[in-house]
């Protein structure tokens, strides 16, 4: 059995040491918060510092994001309603699409193609939903004139009021939406610059509807 070592008093740190260390250790941590954190998180900057590294715009997007899912989550609820009665369907928000949409079972999908053009001004949002099956997939393209919009990609149908595919910013997007249940899903933009943007959504593949919900 071993005998651990135990120090002598000269070795322990004086209580002197012991504060200096604490204080450098919050000093380094209140800097931190200030010029990292702070900008970073919450889009705050007290010092400037996070602007210069570019941490307060990562702030402002991340803030944006947070309001466009909380109001994407609400709106999705009331959206929900439309599949609970085929009546419903009639009576949905027309689509922006230059071709008509279809309104058959979600069931029975006819496989189709869309180009819908949305113009947003300055801070509005606007939301255009697919009406799919579970497992159903459809391809998707959508690129704004130029400038970029705050984006949410998610779903909804009973019992669900959101289901996220994924959030972010950017001027164009395209991929393979492949719905995780039977029930509305699509993509939500919200326009956070000073002029207004253009966004162009070309879709095709398994939906029974294409509708604009905001």
């Amino acid at each position: 059995m071993y005998n651990a070592h135990k120090p002598e008093a000269s070795e322990l740190p004086s209580n002197g040491k012991l504060l200096r260390s604490t204080g450098v250790a919050a000093l380094v941590a209140g800097v931190l918060l200030t010029t990292v954190v702070l900008p970073a998180e919450y889009a705050v900057d007290p010092t400037g510092v996070g602007q210069v590294l570019g941490l307060t715009e990562m702030g402002r997007v991340k803030r944006s994001l947070a309001a466009e899912a909380e109001q994407a989550e609400g709106g999705g609820a009331a959206d929900s309603e439309n599949l609970l009665a085929p009546e419903a369907l009639a009576t949905a928000p027309a689509s922006a699409s230059t071709a008509a949409p279809v309104t058959s079972a979600p069931g029975a999908p006819v496989p189709q193609s869309h180009v819908t053009t949305l113009t947003l001004a300055p801070n509005q949002g606007a939301e255009i939903k697919l009406l799919m099956r579970e497992g159903g997939r459809a391809q998707y393209l959508w690129e704004t004139d130029g400038a970029r919009v705050n984006f949410d990609v998610h779903g909804d149908w009973p019992g669900a009021s959101y289901h996220g595919y994924g959030k972010g910013s950017d001027t164009r997007a395209e991929g393979v939406l492949v719905a995780a249940a039977t029930g509305n899903h699509g993509w939500f933009w919200r326009n956070r610059t000073d002029g207004p943007v253009t966004i162009t959504l070309r879709t095709s593949g398994d939906y029974a509807e294409i509708k604009r919900v905001v």
